[in-house]
């Protein structure tokens, strides 16, 4: 079993659609388990949960309430599960300030689960406890890029995030590699940008990008992956051809 968070700490950079999406193209032929980690709750509602109907969550887990596999939801996907997350969340950094291995309550409960081949764990766009649970739980960071202006702003303080983990409390942590997102070939802009975050991470960019896609936009309002909103979309075969290339990485 390995466990891999999605993080980036800029937002609006595709991190829950590839979550949520490359979870799902993974379930065609493994066991996966989605964490939702993020109080927006994004990946929970994306996947068809209804949040309101909740009474447990991995806010609870987090604060040590209940045990993870209590909490673990089914998806319309037999081999995807999702742990749900609700706006709780958000004040969880006030509510442990005191308390004692805060950074590990995740991982201690992830020590717990066997029942699958990969546990994704989609962080928020913060470098607050949250994420810094979920890098700690983690044996690899896969990181989402958007093919945009700003695209590599802010990533030298999340590679510092990263360093500073594995110097203290997770030295196994690696970079599991990058994924390019929101890409419009007609864009030079893209095109640009896709060459810079090649000439940065190297061979730790993987080869399958994911395009600009009305349909993958679309998908999250009817509580589903692109693959069962429209599977025969541009969207959903490139995270099907990332799926594949992660699986052969992870052979």
């Amino acid at each position: 079993m390995k466990i891999i968070s999605v993080f980036n700490q800029k937002g609006g950079v595709g991190k829950t659609t590839t979550a949520i999406n490359l979870c799902a193209a993974l379930a065609k032929k493994k066991k996966i388990l989605l964490i939702d980690l993020d109080p927006q709750g994004n990946a929970t509602s994306g996947l068809g949960i209804q949040k309101k109907q909740l009474t447990k969550s991995i806010y609870h887990v987090i604060c040590q309430e209940c045990r993870l596999k209590d909490v673990i939801c089914p998806t319309e996907n037999d081999n995807l599960d999702v742990v749900p997350s609700t706006t709780d969340l958000a004040a969880i950094d006030v509510e442990l300030a005191t308390e004692k291995n805060r950074e590990e309550h995740l991982k201690s409960e992830l020590e717990q689960i066997e029942d699958y081949d990969f546990i994704f764990i989609d962080c928020p766009p913060s470098l607050g406890l949250l994420s810094i649970n979920g890098l700690v739980a983690s044996q690899s960071v896969l990181i989402p890029i958007q093919c945009e202006y700003y695209a590599l702003e802010g990533v030298g303080l999340m590679l510092e995030t990263i360093g500073r983990i594995r110097q203290s409390l997770n030295p196994n942590l690696e970079i599991e590699g990058v994924v390019l997102s929101m890409y419009d070939g007609r864009n030079n802009l893209s095109v640009e940008v896709v060459e810079e975050v090649k000439k940065f991470f190297k061979d730790a960019v993987f080869t399958s990008v994911i395009p600009r896609n009305i349909r993958l936009a679309e998908a999250p309002s009817f509580g589903v992956s692109i693959l069962d909103y429209d599977e025969k979309s541009k969207g959903a075969r490139a995270y099907l051809n990332l799926s594949k290339e992660f699986l052969r990485k992870n052979k």
